[in-house]
């Protein structure tokens, strides 16, 4: 039993729109649907031929393939049965094209714009653009304006390429496809056409301006808002501002890519700030009051009381760096390093010595417990053997 033809099957015509065929599938699919008629075989046939029907018509390649061939196309493995010839290796290779490019690691000339896309019109490159801010305005956001070389379209041309009052004409090689085509025995061989390089288009009389480009080589300066709370290695995308497309192509985007300068005083992780803060052996044992910078640029009072030891942290709540579109703040998190005095003089080592003679495990908890434990272990290894 041969195949019903698929657009009659849909009920529709060859020229039928992406939007009119769901239309119709959609139609015809609540219709014939098992779910609307449970037990009626007729309907459950009807409903698994419109499905094969849109499957096929709603691809692309798939249609063009079906247009050419009829059901042909799809049987005896895809290769297209007796009779077919060069015309459908031609179709295959244009499917290969698009897939694996031209050879040489590119794009086929029909990538990205199809047969009936603009030839000619390539799209610009992207452009990296490496930014390096200080800590302070990644915490409090900033607006910076900077220059970048890039490709812009020409103007007296209007980015076509072509002298003014002149314009492109269809390359007379490959007919404006941008391809070339030769036939070996039943395989067809497609490369990019000699004579205008794949646009499709050549130019007679090219623009001085831009000698044909479309596009000139120029400085631009651009304005970049960077939020408040970005951290290192964020990326901000501007998009149409890279490099101008190939005669009229649409532009590239650009693309910042931000890194944060160390800072003097402060680490960062993630929202919480880390700042070490040397202190007085005098002031972690009598206790006392240090001023300490916060990133805002304004000074904060930590406490420290008598007996503080080295590596101690104080949290100071909400002093940190803010959370990139959020309302949430980190903390500030001093940490105290107790620095050990150098250069003394006769007396201060006399009166160091004082204390030492005259100090005790009370003074000194944690060594006084670590040699302690020291001992123990010796004193048990010494019983083991």
């Amino acid at each position: 039993m041969s195949k019903r033809d698929y657009y009659e099957v849909l009920g529709v015509t060859k020229t039928v729109t992406e939007v009119e065929l769901k239309v119709a599938f959609r139609k015809l699919a609540m219709v014939h649907h098992p779910d609307r008629n449970p037990g009626n075989k007729e309907s459950e046939i009807a409903f698994k031929e419109v499905n094969e029907a849109y499957q096929c018509l709603s691809d692309g390649q798939k249609r063009a393939a079906y247009d050419r061939f009829g059901h042909a196309a799809f049987q005896q493995g895809g290769q297209g049965g007796p009779g077919f010839g060069n015309e459908f290796g031609d179709f295959m290779s244009d499917i290969f094209e698009n897939f694996f490019g031209d050879g040489r690691g590119q794009p086929g000339a029909g990538a990205g714009r199809g047969r009936g896309g603009a030839p000619g019109r390539e799209r610009g490159a992207d452009l990296r653009f490496n930014l390096e801010i200080s800590l302070e305005e990644a915490f409090s956001g900033k607006t910076e304006a900077i220059k970048i070389p890039t490709s812009i379209a020409c103007e007296p041309c209007s980015g076509t390429g072509a002298k003014p009052g002149s314009k492109a004409r269809p390359c007379p090689t490959c007919g404006g496809y941008g391809r070339v085509r030769a036939a070996q025995g039943f395989f067809a061989i497609e490369r990019t056409c000699p004579n205008c390089h794949g646009r499709g288009e050549v130019i007679d009389d090219p623009c001085p301006s831009c000698s044909g480009a479309g596009r000139v080589t120029r400085e631009r300066n651009l304005s970049i808002n960077v939020p408040a709370g970005v951290d290192d290695g964020l990326r901000i995308r501007l998009a149409g501002e890279g490099e101008s497309g190939l005669r009229g192509g649409p532009s590239g985007d650009l693309y910042v890519f931000l890194s944060i300068a160390p800072h003097t005083f402060f680490q960062r992780d993630g929202a919480d700030l880390f700042c070490r803060v040397p202190i007085s052996m005098v002031t972690a044992a009598l206790s006392g009051e240090i001023t300490v910078p916060v990133i805002d640029g304004t000074q904060t009072q930590v406490r420290i009381p008598a007996g503080t030891q080295a590596g101690k942290q104080f949290r100071i709540k909400g002093k940190g760096m803010p959370v990139l579109r959020s309302r949430e703040v980190g903390d500030l998190y001093i940490q105290v390093s107790v620095e050990t005095p150098q250069n003394l003089t006769k007396r201060q080592r006399e009166l160091l010595q004082e204390f030492d003679q005259s100090a005790s495990a009370e003074n000194h908890p944690e060594s006084a417990g670590f040699f302690s434990k020291v001992k123990d272990f010796f004193v048990a290894g010494a019983g083991r053997s």
